[in-house]
Protein backbone atom coordinates (compact mmCIF):
# COMPACT_ATOMS: atom_id res chain seq x y z
CA UNK A 1 0.00 0.00 0.00
CA UNK A 2 1.39 3.18 -0.85
CA UNK A 3 0.85 5.85 1.69
CA UNK A 4 -0.15 9.53 -0.10
CA UNK A 5 2.13 11.90 1.78
CA UNK A 6 1.67 15.42 -0.37
CA UNK A 7 -1.39 16.35 2.35
CA UNK A 8 1.09 15.34 4.76
CA UNK A 9 3.70 17.89 4.67
CA UNK A 10 2.48 21.11 3.34
CA UNK A 11 5.93 23.91 3.11
CA UNK A 12 3.92 26.57 1.82
CA UNK A 13 2.21 27.19 5.56
CA UNK A 14 5.22 25.09 7.64
CA UNK A 15 2.77 22.37 8.35
CA UNK A 16 3.95 18.81 9.67
CA UNK A 17 1.35 15.80 10.25
CA UNK A 18 2.54 13.62 13.24
CA UNK A 19 1.21 10.67 10.89
CA UNK A 20 4.47 10.31 9.54
CA UNK A 21 6.74 9.59 12.83
CA UNK A 22 4.25 6.45 13.76
CA UNK A 23 2.45 4.92 10.99
CA UNK A 24 3.97 1.46 9.70
CA UNK A 25 2.60 2.04 6.14
CA UNK A 26 4.42 5.27 5.55
CA UNK A 27 7.70 3.38 7.68
CA UNK A 28 7.58 0.18 5.08
CA UNK A 29 7.03 2.69 2.51
CA UNK A 30 10.47 4.99 3.97
CA UNK A 31 12.62 1.78 3.86
CA UNK A 32 11.76 1.46 -0.07
CA UNK A 33 11.57 4.86 -1.08
CA UNK A 34 13.92 5.97 1.05
CA UNK A 35 16.54 3.87 2.42
CA UNK A 36 16.57 1.40 -0.49
CA UNK A 37 16.84 4.32 -2.94
CA UNK A 38 19.27 7.27 -1.40
CA UNK A 39 22.95 7.42 -0.69
CA UNK A 40 23.62 6.08 2.77
CA UNK A 41 27.09 6.64 4.59
CA UNK A 42 28.35 3.60 5.93
CA UNK A 43 31.60 3.77 7.71
CA UNK A 44 35.04 6.16 7.40
CA UNK A 45 38.17 4.91 5.55
CA UNK A 46 40.06 4.70 8.59
CA UNK A 47 38.00 2.07 9.92
CA UNK A 48 39.18 -0.37 7.09
CA UNK A 49 42.72 0.81 6.49
CA UNK A 50 44.12 -2.41 4.95
CA UNK A 51 43.29 -5.41 2.77
CA UNK A 52 40.77 -8.02 4.56
CA UNK A 53 39.81 -4.85 6.95
CA UNK A 54 35.69 -5.24 7.25
CA UNK A 55 33.13 -3.40 9.38
CA UNK A 56 29.27 -4.48 9.72
CA UNK A 57 26.69 -2.13 9.22
CA UNK A 58 23.31 -1.12 7.54
CA UNK A 59 21.65 0.63 5.19
CA UNK A 60 17.81 1.07 6.27
CA UNK A 61 17.09 -2.40 7.69
CA UNK A 62 19.26 -4.28 5.47
CA UNK A 63 22.33 -5.51 7.09
CA UNK A 64 25.71 -4.66 5.15
CA UNK A 65 29.30 -5.80 4.86
CA UNK A 66 32.10 -3.26 4.03
CA UNK A 67 35.01 -4.92 3.31
CA UNK A 68 38.40 -3.71 1.76
CA UNK A 69 39.89 -7.04 -0.38
CA UNK A 70 42.72 -8.65 -0.25
CA UNK A 71 43.66 -6.17 -3.67
CA UNK A 72 42.79 -3.61 -1.58
CA UNK A 73 39.35 -2.40 -3.14
CA UNK A 74 36.25 -1.50 -1.09
CA UNK A 75 33.61 -3.10 -1.51
CA UNK A 76 30.04 -3.55 0.15
CA UNK A 77 27.45 -6.52 0.42
CA UNK A 78 24.66 -7.80 1.73
CA UNK A 79 25.22 -9.30 4.94
CA UNK A 80 23.11 -12.43 3.65
CA UNK A 81 24.04 -15.79 2.87
CA UNK A 82 22.95 -16.60 -0.46
CA UNK A 83 21.72 -19.84 0.51
CA UNK A 84 19.12 -19.71 3.29
CA UNK A 85 19.26 -15.88 3.98
CA UNK A 86 21.77 -16.19 7.35
CA UNK A 87 23.35 -13.46 8.33
CA UNK A 88 26.64 -13.96 7.20
CA UNK A 89 29.16 -12.10 9.42
CA UNK A 90 28.03 -11.69 13.26
CA UNK A 91 31.51 -9.67 13.97
CA UNK A 92 31.22 -5.56 14.53
CA UNK A 93 34.59 -5.47 12.72
CA UNK A 94 37.61 -7.26 12.14
CA UNK A 95 39.88 -8.36 9.61
CA UNK A 96 39.08 -11.93 7.13
CA UNK A 97 40.13 -13.59 4.11
CA UNK A 98 36.38 -15.38 3.70
CA UNK A 99 33.57 -15.48 5.75
CA UNK A 100 31.64 -18.37 6.53
CA UNK A 101 28.12 -18.59 6.69
CA UNK A 102 27.06 -20.57 10.65
CA UNK A 103 24.51 -22.20 9.41
CA UNK A 104 25.41 -24.65 6.59
CA UNK A 105 29.19 -23.92 6.03
CA UNK A 106 28.77 -22.09 2.35
CA UNK A 107 32.24 -19.44 2.42
CA UNK A 108 33.06 -16.38 0.37
CA UNK A 109 35.73 -14.99 -0.20
CA UNK A 110 36.62 -10.77 0.90
CA UNK A 111 35.61 -9.69 -2.63
CA UNK A 112 32.16 -11.08 -2.26
CA UNK A 113 32.73 -15.06 -4.34
CA UNK A 114 30.78 -18.63 -3.19
CA UNK A 115 34.40 -19.89 -2.87
CA UNK A 116 32.89 -23.17 -1.35
CA UNK A 117 30.11 -25.07 -0.75
CA UNK A 118 30.09 -28.05 1.55
CA UNK A 119 28.81 -31.11 -0.21
CA UNK A 120 29.48 -29.89 -3.76
CA UNK A 121 29.85 -32.78 -5.42
CA UNK A 122 27.53 -35.36 -4.04
CA UNK A 123 24.90 -33.51 -2.59
CA UNK A 124 24.73 -30.94 -5.07
CA UNK A 125 25.96 -33.68 -7.62
CA UNK A 126 28.53 -30.50 -8.93
CA UNK A 127 25.74 -28.80 -10.45
CA UNK A 128 25.46 -25.51 -8.47
CA UNK A 129 27.21 -22.83 -10.59
CA UNK A 130 28.77 -21.01 -7.90
CA UNK A 131 29.74 -17.89 -9.73
CA UNK A 132 26.12 -17.09 -9.86
CA UNK A 133 25.71 -17.23 -5.90
CA UNK A 134 27.83 -14.38 -4.53
CA UNK A 135 27.10 -11.91 -2.14
CA UNK A 136 24.65 -9.24 -3.16
CA UNK A 137 26.75 -6.15 -4.19
CA UNK A 138 25.21 -2.95 -3.67
CA UNK A 139 24.42 -1.17 -6.94
CA UNK A 140 26.65 2.08 -6.52
CA UNK A 141 29.45 2.92 -4.14
CA UNK A 142 31.37 5.65 -3.74
CA UNK A 143 33.86 8.01 -1.19
CA UNK A 144 34.22 11.94 -0.60
CA UNK A 145 36.40 12.86 2.04
CA UNK A 146 37.30 9.35 3.40
CA UNK A 147 33.50 8.86 3.93
CA UNK A 148 32.03 5.78 2.21
CA UNK A 149 28.58 5.69 0.70
CA UNK A 150 26.62 3.46 -1.19
CA UNK A 151 23.13 2.68 -2.91
CA UNK A 152 21.12 -0.19 -3.90
CA UNK A 153 19.29 2.11 -6.84
CA UNK A 154 21.75 2.18 -9.72
CA UNK A 155 19.39 4.70 -11.26
CA UNK A 156 20.70 6.86 -8.22
CA UNK A 157 22.41 10.26 -9.52
CA UNK A 158 26.39 9.52 -8.95
CA UNK A 159 27.49 10.53 -5.47
CA UNK A 160 29.34 13.77 -5.83
CA UNK A 161 25.51 14.88 -7.67
CA UNK A 162 23.51 13.34 -4.84
CA UNK A 163 25.79 15.85 -2.62
CA UNK A 164 25.60 18.94 -4.73
CA UNK A 165 26.53 22.11 -2.97
CA UNK A 166 27.24 20.66 0.45
CA UNK A 167 30.54 19.47 -0.49
CA UNK A 168 32.16 22.52 0.89
CA UNK A 169 30.71 21.98 4.27
CA UNK A 170 31.63 18.41 4.05
CA UNK A 171 35.18 19.82 3.83
CA UNK A 172 34.93 22.16 6.54
CA UNK A 173 33.91 18.70 9.06
CA UNK A 174 36.19 16.69 7.43
CA UNK A 175 38.80 18.20 5.39
CA UNK A 176 40.61 21.51 6.81
CA UNK A 177 43.81 19.92 7.37
CA UNK A 178 46.19 17.99 5.00
CA UNK A 179 45.58 14.46 5.95
CA UNK A 180 41.56 15.33 6.11
CA UNK A 181 40.60 13.05 9.82
CA UNK A 182 40.11 9.32 11.83
CA UNK A 183 37.87 8.26 13.44
CA UNK A 184 39.04 7.42 17.32
CA UNK A 185 37.60 5.05 20.04
CA UNK A 186 35.55 2.86 17.90
CA UNK A 187 31.51 3.41 17.84
CA UNK A 188 29.00 3.97 20.36
CA UNK A 189 25.52 2.13 19.90
CA UNK A 190 22.24 2.84 21.87
CA UNK A 191 18.30 2.24 21.11
CA UNK A 192 15.52 5.67 21.47
CA UNK A 193 12.07 5.28 21.41
CA UNK A 194 11.76 7.73 18.70
CA UNK A 195 11.29 8.29 15.26
CA UNK A 196 13.93 8.87 13.03
CA UNK A 197 13.76 11.64 11.73
CA UNK A 198 13.73 13.46 14.79
CA UNK A 199 17.05 13.48 15.14
CA UNK A 200 17.97 13.60 11.87
CA UNK A 201 16.44 17.18 11.72
CA UNK A 202 17.16 18.43 14.72
CA UNK A 203 20.76 18.26 13.56
CA UNK A 204 19.33 19.87 10.09
CA UNK A 205 19.33 23.09 12.48
CA UNK A 206 17.48 23.30 15.21
CA UNK A 207 19.53 26.15 17.32
CA UNK A 208 15.73 27.03 18.86
CA UNK A 209 15.97 24.48 21.46
CA UNK A 210 19.40 24.53 22.81
CA UNK A 211 18.95 27.65 25.34
CA UNK A 212 15.37 25.75 26.68
CA UNK A 213 16.54 21.96 26.11
CA UNK A 214 20.14 22.28 27.38
CA UNK A 215 19.98 25.03 30.01
CA UNK A 216 22.02 23.05 32.68
CA UNK A 217 24.92 22.54 30.46
CA UNK A 218 24.87 25.88 28.92
CA UNK A 219 25.03 27.33 32.37
CA UNK A 220 28.24 25.19 33.11
CA UNK A 221 29.58 26.63 29.84
CA UNK A 222 30.30 23.20 29.12
CA UNK A 223 29.70 24.11 25.74
CA UNK A 224 31.68 26.96 25.27
CA UNK A 225 31.25 30.12 25.46
CA UNK A 226 29.00 30.82 22.46
CA UNK A 227 26.19 29.33 24.11
CA UNK A 228 26.50 31.64 26.90
CA UNK A 229 27.38 35.09 24.79
CA UNK A 230 24.40 37.00 22.26
CA UNK A 231 25.41 35.58 18.72
CA UNK A 232 26.41 37.73 16.38
CA UNK A 233 25.72 35.99 13.24
CA UNK A 234 25.08 32.78 12.16
CA UNK A 235 22.85 31.03 9.20
CA UNK A 236 21.00 27.73 8.40
CA UNK A 237 22.14 26.60 4.83
CA UNK A 238 19.80 24.48 2.94
CA UNK A 239 22.12 23.13 -0.18
CA UNK A 240 19.35 21.30 -1.42
CA UNK A 241 18.36 17.80 -1.83
CA UNK A 242 17.48 17.54 1.40
CA UNK A 243 20.58 18.72 3.06
CA UNK A 244 20.69 21.11 5.76
CA UNK A 245 23.58 22.81 7.66
CA UNK A 246 23.23 25.10 10.86
CA UNK A 247 26.35 27.91 10.86
CA UNK A 248 28.05 29.96 13.84
CA UNK A 249 29.39 33.84 12.48
CA UNK A 250 32.96 32.99 11.37
CA UNK A 251 34.30 35.04 13.92
CA UNK A 252 31.95 33.14 17.26
CA UNK A 253 33.72 31.07 19.38
CA UNK A 254 32.64 27.56 19.08
CA UNK A 255 35.19 25.11 20.61
CA UNK A 256 34.94 23.89 24.40
CA UNK A 257 36.93 25.97 26.98
CA UNK A 258 39.91 23.80 27.40
CA UNK A 259 42.82 25.02 26.80
CA UNK A 260 45.07 22.66 24.36
CA UNK A 261 41.88 22.78 22.44
CA UNK A 262 41.54 26.58 22.31
CA UNK A 263 45.56 26.51 21.37
CA UNK A 264 45.28 23.66 19.18
CA UNK A 265 42.61 25.79 16.84
CA UNK A 266 44.32 28.52 16.93
CA UNK A 267 47.53 27.55 15.71
CA UNK A 268 45.92 25.67 12.32
CA UNK A 269 44.11 28.63 11.98
CA UNK A 270 45.87 30.18 8.88
CA UNK A 271 46.07 26.42 7.04
CA UNK A 272 42.15 26.08 7.40
CA UNK A 273 41.66 29.95 6.07
CA UNK A 274 43.88 28.77 3.12
CA UNK A 275 42.03 25.37 2.40
CA UNK A 276 38.97 26.09 2.80
CA UNK A 277 38.82 30.13 1.22
CA UNK A 278 37.05 32.94 1.87
CA UNK A 279 33.61 31.69 2.10
CA UNK A 280 34.90 30.66 5.91
CA UNK A 281 34.68 34.21 5.97
CA UNK A 282 31.00 33.93 5.92
CA UNK A 283 29.86 31.14 7.76
CA UNK A 284 31.03 28.73 10.31
CA UNK A 285 29.50 25.24 9.65
CA UNK A 286 28.83 23.44 12.77
CA UNK A 287 25.75 20.87 12.74
CA UNK A 288 23.77 19.12 9.87
CA UNK A 289 22.36 16.72 8.05
CA UNK A 290 22.74 14.68 5.03
CA UNK A 291 19.60 13.22 3.93
CA UNK A 292 18.15 11.21 4.40
CA UNK A 293 19.85 9.88 8.14
CA UNK A 294 23.74 10.79 8.02
CA UNK A 295 24.87 13.71 10.93
CA UNK A 296 27.24 15.67 11.94
CA UNK A 297 28.75 17.94 14.52
CA UNK A 298 32.05 20.15 14.75
CA UNK A 299 31.33 22.79 18.17
CA UNK A 300 31.47 21.49 21.22
CA UNK A 301 32.73 17.99 20.14
CA UNK A 302 33.33 16.49 16.74
CA UNK A 303 31.46 13.80 16.18
CA UNK A 304 28.90 12.13 13.19
CA UNK A 305 26.96 9.55 13.71
CA UNK A 306 23.72 7.35 11.58
CA UNK A 307 20.20 7.15 12.79
CA UNK A 308 19.49 3.68 11.67
CA UNK A 309 15.69 3.27 11.79
CA UNK A 310 14.00 0.09 13.80
CA UNK A 311 10.41 0.93 13.29
CA UNK A 312 7.97 3.69 13.13
CA UNK A 313 8.44 4.48 16.76
CA UNK A 314 12.30 3.05 17.73
CA UNK A 315 16.16 4.31 16.02
CA UNK A 316 19.14 3.02 16.64
CA UNK A 317 22.21 5.53 17.06
CA UNK A 318 25.40 5.33 15.87
CA UNK A 319 28.12 7.30 16.72
CA UNK A 320 31.78 8.30 16.34
CA UNK A 321 33.78 10.50 17.30
CA UNK A 322 36.53 11.67 14.57
CA UNK A 323 39.34 14.31 14.32
CA UNK A 324 42.13 15.91 12.44
CA UNK A 325 44.55 13.19 11.55
CA UNK A 326 47.12 15.64 11.88
CA UNK A 327 46.32 16.57 15.78
CA UNK A 328 49.00 15.90 18.60
CA UNK A 329 47.91 12.72 20.13
CA UNK A 330 47.01 14.69 23.20
CA UNK A 331 44.52 17.07 21.39
CA UNK A 332 42.42 14.03 19.95
CA UNK A 333 42.43 12.20 23.32
CA UNK A 334 40.73 15.22 24.61
CA UNK A 335 38.41 15.61 21.87
CA UNK A 336 36.93 11.91 22.54
CA UNK A 337 36.75 12.82 26.26
CA UNK A 338 34.43 16.19 25.55
CA UNK A 339 32.75 13.65 22.85
CA UNK A 340 31.96 11.17 25.65
CA UNK A 341 30.68 14.00 28.07
CA UNK A 342 28.64 15.19 26.13
CA UNK A 343 27.38 13.24 23.32
CA UNK A 344 27.62 9.74 23.99
CA UNK A 345 24.97 7.36 25.35
CA UNK A 346 24.76 9.05 28.24
CA UNK A 347 26.16 12.42 27.72
CA UNK A 348 24.43 16.07 29.00
CA UNK A 349 23.78 16.83 25.47
CA UNK A 350 22.38 14.07 24.49
CA UNK A 351 20.13 13.40 27.63
CA UNK A 352 18.45 16.00 26.83
CA UNK A 353 17.79 15.19 23.33
CA UNK A 354 16.72 11.66 23.41
CA UNK A 355 14.04 13.08 26.29
CA UNK A 356 12.79 15.36 23.74
CA UNK A 357 12.98 12.61 20.43
CA UNK A 358 11.12 10.39 22.58
CA UNK A 359 7.82 12.46 23.50
CA UNK A 360 7.61 13.79 20.28
CA UNK A 361 6.94 10.19 19.13
CA UNK A 362 4.74 9.15 22.10
CA UNK A 363 2.39 11.88 20.83
CA UNK A 364 2.23 11.31 18.01
CA UNK A 365 0.43 7.60 18.66
CA UNK A 366 -2.40 9.55 20.10
CA UNK A 367 -5.84 9.38 17.68
CA UNK A 368 -6.86 13.19 18.44
CA UNK A 369 -3.32 14.37 18.62
CA UNK A 370 -2.72 13.02 14.79
CA UNK A 371 -5.21 15.13 14.27
CA UNK A 372 -3.15 17.94 14.55
CA UNK A 373 -0.37 19.77 12.68
CA UNK A 374 3.06 20.12 13.97
CA UNK A 375 4.43 23.44 13.52
CA UNK A 376 7.63 24.40 11.53
CA UNK A 377 6.86 27.89 10.15
CA UNK A 378 9.45 30.15 11.91
CA UNK A 379 11.14 32.17 9.54
CA UNK A 380 8.78 31.49 6.87
CA UNK A 381 9.36 34.08 3.83
CA UNK A 382 12.28 34.84 5.26
CA UNK A 383 14.97 32.85 3.20
CA UNK A 384 16.70 34.03 0.65
CA UNK A 385 18.97 31.57 -2.01
CA UNK A 386 22.43 32.88 -1.65
CA UNK A 387 25.59 32.80 -4.30
CA UNK A 388 28.21 32.95 -1.88
CA UNK A 389 26.75 30.24 0.36
CA UNK A 390 25.41 28.33 -2.28
CA UNK A 391 21.78 27.30 -0.84
CA UNK A 392 18.64 28.97 0.46
CA UNK A 393 19.94 30.67 3.77
CA UNK A 394 17.93 32.11 6.90
CA UNK A 395 17.86 36.04 7.58
CA UNK A 396 18.16 35.02 11.12
CA UNK A 397 19.99 32.39 12.89
CA UNK A 398 16.77 30.43 14.67
CA UNK A 399 14.66 29.43 11.69
CA UNK A 400 13.23 26.29 10.62
CA UNK A 401 13.90 26.69 7.11
CA UNK A 402 16.52 23.79 6.90
CA UNK A 403 13.39 22.03 8.51
CA UNK A 404 11.63 22.43 5.70
CA UNK A 405 13.80 21.71 3.00
CA UNK A 406 14.24 18.43 4.79
CA UNK A 407 10.70 17.20 4.68
CA UNK A 408 10.05 19.01 1.72
CA UNK A 409 12.73 16.26 -0.15
CA UNK A 410 11.79 13.42 2.50
CA UNK A 411 7.96 14.46 0.39
CA UNK A 412 9.38 13.92 -2.87
CA UNK A 413 11.15 11.35 -2.92
CA UNK A 414 8.01 9.22 -0.21
CA UNK A 415 5.83 10.19 -3.42
CA UNK A 416 8.23 9.63 -6.46
CA UNK A 417 8.35 5.88 -7.96
CA UNK A 418 11.65 6.63 -9.59
CA UNK A 419 14.73 9.16 -9.39
CA UNK A 420 13.38 9.60 -13.13
CA UNK A 421 10.43 11.39 -11.75
CA UNK A 422 12.55 13.29 -9.07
Amino acid sequence: MVTDVKGLVDIDQGLLSRRIFVEPDIYQQELERIFARCWLFLCHETQIPGPGDFFTTYMGEDPVIVVRDSGGRVNAFLNVCAHRGNRLCRADAGNASAFICSYHGWAYSNDGRLQAVPNLKDAYFDELDQSKWGLAPVAQLDTYNGLIFATFDRQAPPLLDYLGDVKWYLDVFFNRREGGVEVVGGVHKWVVPCNWKLPADNFCGDGYHTGWSHLSAVQTRFGGDFRVKAATGGKSVATGNGHCILTLGPDEPSDPAVPEILAYEESILPEVRKRMGPRLDLVKPHVGTLFPNFSMLRSVARVFRVWHPRGPDKTEIWNWVFVDKAAPPEVKETFRTIALRGFGPSGGFEQDDMDNWQACTETARGVVSRRYMSNISMGLGHETYDEDLLGWVSDYRLTENNHRHFYNRWTQVMASDSWENL
